[in-house]
């Protein structure tokens, strides 16, 4: 079974202005990249104290999704090596760059990384837009509220990453419930915890295999945990131990419903694609 967990750990968001052309983009104070031969199936995307972050076991192809914030579909092109080696970074940002709150673009890691595939992946892509079928993220009920399990959250994400950039790395997430300023995605489970509900889109259109867009009206900043059927993609690898489906479990739609109060509506609109022109192997450091 392929098992993606997906940290997204504090994720702020910075304001890009206007016409500052003459301002350099953020980059890594120091990279190493190193290929991965573990056979690990597990990948780990990790932000940390420091303005760090740590990469482990991760596709060139995911690290473009997360850099440009896109779900695997909207990736185009590129050779089949993007998906098949994965690699090791560790890297730590420079200068002292201020998180805003998420909902308003890539953080400063994200561009970063960018900087990063551009120099050491020789990345090279062009925008494209296409119209395909989407999915609208909307109440389960017109006129309505959110479910049971979607509350309000006040935690201010922004200001817990600034005051934690210089300080000791945080604890694990809670063993249950919301885990605070986090999207932890694992088979069968998200658990969201201080963001706007457009921060789950791109985790719902991995899943879905579908653009999803946030129609639902509801502003501010939300937390939730939700349950649902987790899909068994072939066999787990040795020696890890996989816990049985729960055949009781609901969809991932029946849930959002059920639990969230929000469904998925099918209908059309323009998709916006990143169309890869070129890229090579790094070299390891």
């Amino acid at each position: 079974m392929r098992k993606l967990i997906l940290v997204a750990c504090l994720a702020g968001a910075v304001a890009i202005v206007a016409g500052a052309q003459d301002i350099a983009p953020p980059a890594f104070e120091v990279a190493t990249i190193k290929l991965n031969k573990s056979g690990d199936q597990r990948q780990f995307i990790q932000r940390a104290p420091g303005n760090r972050i740590n990469v482990t076991n991760v596709p060139t192809r995911q690290l473009i999704t997360f850099a440009y914030q896109l779900a695997q579909f909207q990736l185009v092109g590129g050779p089949s090596w993007l998906s098949a080696d994965r690699f090791d970074i560790v890297a730590k940002l420079e200068g002292d760059p201020v998180f805003t709150p998420p909902g308003s673009g890539p953080d400063p890691i994200q561009l970063a990384m960018r900087t990063l595939l551009a120099d050491r992946f020789k990345l090279k892509t062009h925008p494209e837009m296409r119209e395909m079928d989407i999915y609208a993220l909307v109440l389960a009920k017109r006129g309505g509220g959110p479910g049971p399990g979607l509350k309000p959250s006040t935690t201010d994400c922004a200001a817990m990453m600034n005051a934690r950039r210089n300080g000791p790395p945080p604890g694990p997430p809670p063993a249950s419930g919301p885990a605070p300023c986090s999207i932890i995605g694992s088979p069968g489970m998200i658990r969201f915890g201080g963001f706007p509900l457009s921060q789950i889109t791109t985790m719902l259109g991995a899943m879905t295999g579908r653009m999803v867009v946030d129609r639902t009206g509801l502003t501010g900043n939300w937390e939730f945990v939700l349950t649902f059927a987790a899909e068994q993609r072939g066999q787990p690898p040795p020696g890890v131990n996989v816990p049985a489906a729960d055949p009781d479990a609901p969809s991932l739609f029946t849930a959002l419903q059920e639990q969230l109060g929000l469904k998925l509506e099918s209908t059309k609109g323009p998709v916006d694609l990143v169309v890869i022109d070129g890229v090579e192997h790094p070299t390891e450091d």
